[in-house]
């Protein structure tokens, strides 16, 4: 699953040639750099990959989401929608930006669902977020539909999908901007680190400019500093050693990572299939999916808790998104319970001390139907005969009950 296990040769090169430089820093330097711009270059080479037009670096998929949203102007009194399996940046972006998130079921695609999405839209909503799970694709095409009907834009949220695609299309690209994580356990990685593709060029210079604290990034003669701002901003800076291993990890992503992942997969859910009445997550292209995780379903809640324990007590444990308090929304208990460092309440009350907004762990009874019944295994890229035989042994011993 994540791009350390092919750490290599090609990272420390690209590391070496900025440490030679002796330039840490994006921006400026000039003299000193030897014509060496390495996030610049990630950031070109991975809209190109994508096929966007623009790509902004920054300094984690969370920060990607927050410079995406205010590229767009989202602020308070807005809402934004998204789905109730993501992981928690996904709606700390949005009350980070002032923003009131607003949360939908999945279907068995494990992403969300737009029937209920046109349910939740209200004349507050002022984006939507879908987030493709775990390499595999959202119903994009059916929620930007959705969307252009009622003039909404779309962030994809495609923290986990980095190389994935739908009928030949990158994922990432079908909405206003789509956002990328780097972070340790990501398809590709920088360590920490996030990207925003965009095909607007006025998007595109809002993030550049948000990121960087307002400044414009015209050329001047008085040199950084010199610069004019339209607005305020923030620092999510991605710094070159980032950038130089984004460059080594994304010329790996599809004939390493991606080619690991998917023949890895397709052995995995071979042994997975013994066991008794077990199905497997809708995948609505199977050439798409970036196969970073192995994702099926028991026909029960009792019967996927007896799975589980059996694969755990014959070392092969499969994760349990159901009751993992990252990732889905019954079991995020600050959010529950209104819960933030700010002594006024925000972002959960008003100055006043209203409370603001409030959220019900028992508002998406579809989403726990389907999760109360989920296993997952992650992908390595690297498989040895080891952990398949230990996992063919396990599914063995939890075929028999």
């Amino acid at each position: 699953m994540p791009g350390f296990e092919v750490f290599g040769e090609e990272e420390r090169r690209e590391i070496e040639e900025v440490l030679a430089t002796g330039v840490l820093f994006r921006y400026e330097f000039g003299p000193q750099r030897n014509g060496i711009y390495k996030v610049r270059q990630f950031e070109e080479r991975f809209a190109a990959y994508c096929g966007a037009a623009h790509a902004q670096a920054v300094t984690s998929g969370t920060a990607a989401l927050k410079v995406a949203l205010a590229a767009l102007g989202v602020g308070p009194g807005d809402e934004v929608i998204t789905q109730g399996f993501t992981f928690v940046a996904t709606w700390e972006a949005i009350f980070d930006a002032g923003a009131e998130p607003v949360f939908t079921e999945i279907d068995e695609t494990l992403n969300m669902d737009p029937a209920d999405l046109e349910k939740k839209i209200t004349p507050r909503t002022r984006a939507i977020i879908p987030v493709h799970m775990m390499g595999a694709p959202a119903r994009i095409e059916e929620i930007r539909a959705i969307a252009e009907r009622h003039g909404i834009p779309v962030i994809e949220d495609t923290a986990q999908a980095a190389g994935a695609s739908l009928h030949g299309k990158k994922l990432g690209t079908f909405g206003a901007c789509g956002t990328f994580s780097f972070d340790p356990v990501k398809t590709m990685t920088t360590g920490e680190g996030g990207m925003v593709v965009t095909d607007s060029e006025e998007l595109a210079r809002n993030m550049s400019e948000y990121h960087d604290h307002g400044h414009d990034h015209v050329p001047n003669p008085g040199g950084r500093g010199g610069e004019g701002r339209r607005f305020i901003g923030f620092n999510y800076r991605m710094m070159e050693l980032q950038g130089a291993i984004g460059l080594a990890q994304l010329a790996k992503l599809d004939s390493v990572i991606l080619a690991g992942q998917r023949r890895n997969k397709a052995v995995m859910k071979e042994i997975v299939s013994a066991l008794p009445g077990v199905t497997f997550r809708t995948v609505l292209d199977e050439a798409g999916d970036n196969a970073g995780f192995l994702a099926f379903f028991l026909p029960d809640a009792n019967a996927a808790a007896r799975v589980a324990e059996r694969l755990a007590g014959e070392g092969a444990p499969a994760i349990r998104f159901g009751e993992n308090t990252w990732h889905f929304y019954p079991k995020w208990e600050h959010l529950h319970a209104g819960a933030s460092l700010a002594r006024s309440g925000w972002p959960f009350v008003r100055g006043e001390g209203k409370r603001r907004v409030k959220y019900d762990p028992a508002a998406l009874p579809r989403s726990a139907a389907v999760m109360d019944r989920l296993l997952v295994y992650p992908v390595p890229v690297r498989m040895d005969d080891e952990f398949t035989g230990r996992l063919r042994q396990a599914v063995a011993k939890a075929a028999q009950g």
